[in-house]
């Protein structure tokens, strides 16, 4: 039997009815905020995310899915979405859109990654981004959004944490500080964090060993030497979240795994799967843009993983989601399929879901089987009931049996339904 890869999974009903419906929610929200999706090639150049995420991140030396095609050029399986979405930016002149441009993306992301609890490697990402916008004020949208996008999934205790990385100037510092007060601890460091040393310092600070996390601990933030300007962008976000009743916790050594982030960055976690699990992350990415070649254009942007996220839904919305009032069509005999086809097609345009029996079972069996649909009406189509111009209607929740005329079939199946509401 060939099996599925490692770290990949099969998404089987009726959970997917679960991702359409957090999709759909997801979509519904961002729209409402002016947003509008793009859809991205799976395979891009390596390049891209080289220059963008960074040579020296976890992401690019260790979990990239990279080969060479058959002309020998080196690709990737896309291990996030806002590199595409800038490389998409530049590539299709999105520049001459009014501005700012409001983006929204779905969809599958790679990373060879230990296997954990919510971790795979093949993965789902739902994401948005503002290009155009340098200002606190897009920041402060991005959260909201995501705030409203979580509420309206229900959720109450999700943590969102921030930090302020400064500007890459202000890195170069913090860096070199940094290393100032690591260097009497260096050989205590992880064979990882060895590595960052010299690669990418920066890293050090997002080690989960728990040595680097108690020396890290001690070292001197680096919101507190970022620049003027800086420190004014992050404290309007953060009052302007507060003004609006988000709360917000500080981070001061978070610096996600990205190296294209600057200024704001934040992450949601959830209590259920621990601190050490982000559901969400994001952030501000002002030179992005330019980095690829592009113009000077402001970003700032999140990914959520949906896998985690629907891991930790609450029960509430897996309620709803799974609530859906469902009919079922029982022909009975050669002369009843036709009627039962077309009567199905007329109650999924009045909004129904159906399912309409076409193995040839019985009456008995046709209800049996509507009970393990979890079917609420059966809409029985005999030969007599079809000379006579009419079907049976059965309510199973109630025990309730009734005839009536076909062209009154879908009006009273929709009237059935919505008492069940």
């Amino acid at each position: 039997m060939i099996r599925k890869v490692k770290g990949t999974r099969d998404i089987l009903p009726p959970e997917t009815r679960l991702w359409n419906e957090v999709e759909r929610t997801a979509l519904r929200v961002f729209e409402g905020f002016g947003y509008s999706e793009i859809r991205l090639p799976l395979l891009e150049p390596t390049e891209l995310f080289v220059r963008t995420v960074g040579e020296g991140t976890d992401i690019v030396s260790k979990e990239m899915y990279t080969f060479a095609d058959r002309k020998g050029r080196s690709l990737t399986l896309r291990p996030e979405g806002t590199a595409s979405v800038a490389r998409a930016f530049i590539e299709n002149g999105l520049g001459q859109r009014p501005q700012p441009l409001r983006l929204s993306y779905f969809g599958p992301m790679f990373r060879y990654e230990r296997m954990q609890r919510g971790r795979y490697r093949q993965f789902s990402q739902i994401g948005i981004e503002v290009l155009g916008a340098a200002t606190p004020a897009a920041d402060v949208e991005v959260i909201v959004a995501l705030h409203t996008f979580l509420a309206e999934l229900g959720f109450d205790n999700l943590i969102i944490v921030l930090n302020n990385l400064g500007d890459p100037e202000d890195r170069e510092r913090f860096i070199a500080g940094l290393k100032t007060e690591l260097t009497p601890h260096r050989e205590e460091l992880c064979g990882d964090c060895q590595r960052r040393w010299d690669e990418n310092p920066l890293r050090i600070l997002d080690c989960k060993v728990p040595r680097c996390r108690e020396l890290v601990a001690e070292t001197t933030p680096v919101a507190d030497v970022v620049s003027e300007d800086a420190r004014h962008h992050v404290a309007a976000v953060e009052d302007a979240l507060d003004a609006v009743s988000i709360p917000v916790r500080r981070a001061p050594r978070l610096v996600r795994g990205l190296d294209y982030y600057l200024r704001t960055v934040f992450e949601v976690i959830s209590p259920e799967l621990g601190e050490d699990t982000v559901i969400c992350g994001g952030g501000r990415y002002d030179r992005l843009i330019s980095d690829l070649g592009g113009a000077a254009v402001p970003g700032v942007g999140f990914a959520i993983g949906e896998d985690r996220l629907i891991e930790v839904l609450p029960q509430s919305f897996k309620d709803r989601a799974f609530d859906e009032r469902v009919v079922t069509v029982l022909p009975l005999g050669d002369g009843s399929v036709a009627p039962a086809t077309a009567l199905a097609r007329d109650l999924v345009r009045a909004g129904a879901t159906v399912h309409t029996e076409v193995t040839g079972r019985s009456l008995k069996a046709g209800l049996k089987w509507s009970g393990k649909m979890n079917s609420s009406v059966a809409v029985i189509l005999g030969e007599q009931e079809l000379a006579e111009g009419a079907a049976l209607i059965r309510d199973l929740r109630r025990g309730e049996q009734e005839k009536a005329a076909l062209d009154r079939v879908v009006g009273r199946v929709v009237e059935l339904l919505r008492v069940e509401e």
